[in-house]
């Protein structure tokens, strides 16, 4: 009997040609697109739909639109705004991949029979004969490697998860999709969060929300008031444009509180920190870090790797020392520890020193 993959299916040329390889090795496939928002969306919007669903019907297999805005509502919007809300800064697409795609959709596999999920993803995923662990690891083409934001992944969900883009580059998948003539093949990516397609994160959250966020005060490191800001869901961490403060020297945003509404700005050298505690942590190549664990570690996903030292401080928490300090370690994003090409694991950074 063939084994049955269900390919989440966005309308893009990466998601298509993961459907057409599935297909190529034997398996039964079904696309689905996920219905994510209610307005407008860069990642499900009716072209987008149709666009999926051309691809899937040139492939001869069938394809699904099924409805998960209440999941995406509430695991990655309301989650979105109540990060930005309490000072950090968050990254919904990880968010998306955690509680949607590789949870949600997962689940929905199972109920109709399917054994694995596919997505486009540029990374790879093995197992480990030495300890019976799945392994993330970086795509082939790490230009494109989108492991970072696939570090939430258990073992249970890298299990049931292919990724057939892990060793391909971005134009040897164009020139798939081309020469299958899928009406995809040179359709263009977006750089902006899929609900808010113009980039304008605080416009969107008061029109989500039907509140507005309060002016503050802008303050220095020594709390002097050096002006007022625009609602701290409008700044982040390194920020140096738009601050509306002028200065005899270049100032960025140092820090933000929730409970006293400020924003904090000062020289690009406070940015810098060597230590930062993360929680909400997942670990892959290992089920802990016991002892002091030299890594490479990313921050940001357009990020380089930094060495770094991390130790499992508690059942949710790491501590992680970079050898040299890094420049606006975030509350809200990511740090994920890779040993070579594997994913060692990583969590929301909590705090920095």
């Amino acid at each position: 009997m063939k084994q049955r993959a269900i390919i989440a299916m966005s309308g893009g040329v990466d998601s298509s040609v993961a459907a057409a390889l599935m297909l190529e090795r034997g398996f039964d496939c079904a696309g689905i697109t996920l219905k994510l928002y209610k307005g407008e969306s860069r990642c499900c919007s009716l072209k987008d739909v149709n666009d999926a669903r051309a691809v899937a019907c040139r492939l001869g297999m069938p394809h699904y639109v099924l409805n998960f805005i209440e999941d995406f509502d509430r695991e990655v919007i309301r989650r979105f705004i109540e990060t930005y809300e309490k000072g950090a800064t968050p990254n919904p697409c990880i968010d998306c991949n955690r509680y949607i795609k590789f949870n949600s959709l997962l689940l929905r596999a199972r109920q109709l029979d399917f054994d694995y999920v596919v997505t486009g993803h540029y990374a790879r995923v093995s197992r480990d004969s030495a300890s019976g662990r799945f392994l993330l690891k970086k795509s082939a083409d790490e230009k494109k490697d989108q492991s970072y934001v696939l570090y939430c992944l258990t073992q249970e969900q890298l299990g049931r998860t292919l990724l057939p883009l892990g060793d391909l580059s971005k134009p040897q998948v164009r020139k798939l999709a081309e020469e299958k003539n899928f009406i995809t093949a040179g359709k263009k990516e977006s750089q902006d969060i899929c609900f808010v397609p113009g980039g304008d994160y605080g416009g969107f959250m008061e029109a989500y929300t039907g509140k507005p966020y309060p002016e503050g005060d802008i303050i220095d490191g020594e709390g002097r008031i050096l002006g007022r800001h625009r609602g701290i869901i409008r700044y982040t961490i390194g920020q140096r444009r738009g601050l509306g403060v002028a200065a005899n020297h270049p100032v960025y945003v140092t820090a933000k509180t929730a409970a006293g509404n400020t924003v904090t700005l000062g020289p690009e050298s406070r940015l810098y920190g060597k230590i930062l505690v993360a929680r909400g942590i997942n670990l892959i190549a290992c089920a802990e870090i016991g002892k002091p664990l030299r890594v490479r570690v990313k921050t940001r996903y357009l990020q380089r790797e930094e060495p770094a030292t991390a130790l499992q401080t508690g059942g949710d928490e790491l501590r992680i020392e970079f050898d040299h300090p890094q420049r606006a370690l975030t509350p809200g994003q990511a740090a994920v520890m890779y040993d070579g090409d594997i994913v060692v694991g990583g969590g929301t950074i909590a705090e920095k020193a």
